[in-house]
């Protein structure tokens, strides 16, 4: 068990290897979400199925590479994301993007076990003839959170165990339900569908490119035990490569399923409604394979939430503040699922919110990290005013500001179910990319600020 909380880890105990990013990212995307986000591209955005590869090509690399680029700092650092940005934001200037993104951890977590749990539902219903009651579905949330917190509690050396085999199985079954879709698909009817509008497939990038900036944050979580030789370019690289390889077979066979049931992309169960489209020999494998796969990304998510918690002031060991969110989680989920109406349209404005939520971080970070941030480990942990991270007040009002002001912009931009942002109907809102400029103004207020004193000067960030 991995006893290290926020505390870096020294370079005698970095033997991590890059290489084994590439199975954590896969993991961090077996979802059966990216099945219905490809089923959405088709029935609601129209599109043929080579613009959708174009998208799920396209986001992949925007979302991930700005993951992979943030998980450096984790080389440089040896400490978690929400740790590390104490040297930008300043020791109380932090809580604030902490909190922000510690309570949209809560979200993310309770969509992934509320579609675990309905995988749980789906494998018993078709082994067992489990109907999905009140009990049955609480039960199946219980063992979902329960099995991600027992994976997030064990810590990093688990969590890579575990990403790695079930990427080989989630892969390998992945490959057969292709190839039973091929055999059985219209291609022609797939292949002669008209191209969708240009602004549609700009928005379906900037969706799909969201998931991914949501994971942003914690990229040094997973790589804080890589040593500091590691190449900034192979971390990016394996992020990038890992996700990819996962998210372009997904969504291309989501977008393959709505032709013949345009339904998916509507379903508020889309686990049970894909298991009823396939036969039992590939769907009860699958979908056992795919509950794995989002244990995984639910305990990442945990692992990661733990740090923030304790970055936050919690006072406890990493594992128990792992629980503390697994708590929450299944509190939401059960409300989640007793009272969701519209699935799709509830998880994409989730994810709009989430990737301008952290996006904000990202750019005062990203911009940080590219001036020549270095790391001191014992002012990470000083949160006395005689740290060398207190700044003014414990704030660094340069990233504090640009934070703000990057934060306030983007929500301007963003249209979503439950709140609509003055600028939404403008083409960036339009299309999705509120994150984008919540980056720009954020990295570039940054960048154009005066740095706070205490703030150390070495050489570019070099990929």
């Amino acid at each position: 068990m991995e006893t290290r909380g926020l505390e870096p880890v020294p370079d005698s105990e970095r033997t991590g290897r890059v290489r084994t990013l590439f199975p954590t990212w896969a993991a961090a995307n077996m979802t059966v979400l990216l099945l219905v986000m490809g089923a959405g591209l088709i029935v609601f955005g129209g599109l043929n199925l080579w613009q959708v590869a174009f998208v799920a090509v396209t986001a992949p690399v925007i979302g991930y590479g700005l993951v992979g680029a943030v998980s450096i700092a984790g080389t440089r650092g040896g400490a978690p994301g929400l740790a590390l940005s104490r040297a930008v934001f300043g020791q109380r200037g932090n809580l604030l993007p902490g909190a922000l993104i510690w309570v949209a951890r809560w979200g993310w977590e309770t969509v992934n076990a509320v579609t675990g749990a309905y995988g749980l539902l789906a494998v018993c219903d078709l082994l067992f003839s489990v109907r999905a009651d009140t009990a049955p579905i609480m039960a199946a949330l219980v063992v979902f959170v329960a099995s991600s917190f027992l994976v997030s509690g064990l810590g990093v050396g688990a969590l890579r165990l575990c990403c790695t085999w079930s990427a080989y199985l989630f892969g390998g079954f992945s490959v057969l339900v292709l190839i039973h879709l091929g055999i059985g698909t219209q291609w022609r009817a797939l292949l002669d569908r008209p191209a969708g509008p240009t602004a549609l497939m700009v928005a379906g990038v900037g969706t799909l490119a969201a998931g991914g900036i949501s994971w942003a944050p914690t990229g040094p979580d997973f790589t804080r035990y890589l040593p500091r030789t590691a190449p900034g370019r192979s971390v990016v690289g394996a992020t990038v490569g890992g996700a990819a390889l996962v998210v372009l077979p997904l969504v291309a066979m989501g977008a393959v399923m709505a032709v013949a049931t345009p339904d998916l992309a509507v379903s508020n169960d889309p686990v049970t409604f894909i298991a009823a489209s396939l036969p039992a020999w590939i769907s009860v494998p699958y979908l056992l394979t795919a509950v794995v796969g989002m244990v995984l990304i639910n305990a990442m998510s945990m692992y990661s939430a733990g740090f923030a918690a304790q970055t936050l002031g919690l006072t406890l060991p990493r594992i128990w503040a792992v629980g503390v969110n697994a708590a929450i989680s299944l509190l939401l989920g059960s409300l989640l699922m007793m009272v969701a109406t519209s699935f799709l349209d509830s998880f994409i404005s989730f994810l709009t919110l989430l990737a301008v939520t952290f996006s904000a971080w990202i750019g005062v970070f990203g911009v940080d990290q590219l001036q020549g941030r270095t790391y001191d480990a014992a002012a990470l942990l000083d949160t006395s005013p005689a740290g060398a991270y207190w700044y003014t007040g414990g704030f660094a009002v340069p990233a504090v500001t640009a934070w703000g002001a990057g934060l306030t912009v983007g929500l301007l931009f963003t249209g979503v179910k439950w709140f609509s942002g003055p600028l939404a109907a403008t083409w960036i809102g339009r299309n999705g990319l509120g994150w984008a400029a919540t980056i720009a103004v954020s990295g570039g207020l940054y960048a154009l600020l005066p740095r706070p004193a205490g703030h150390e000067d070495d050489t570019p960030l070099h990929f």
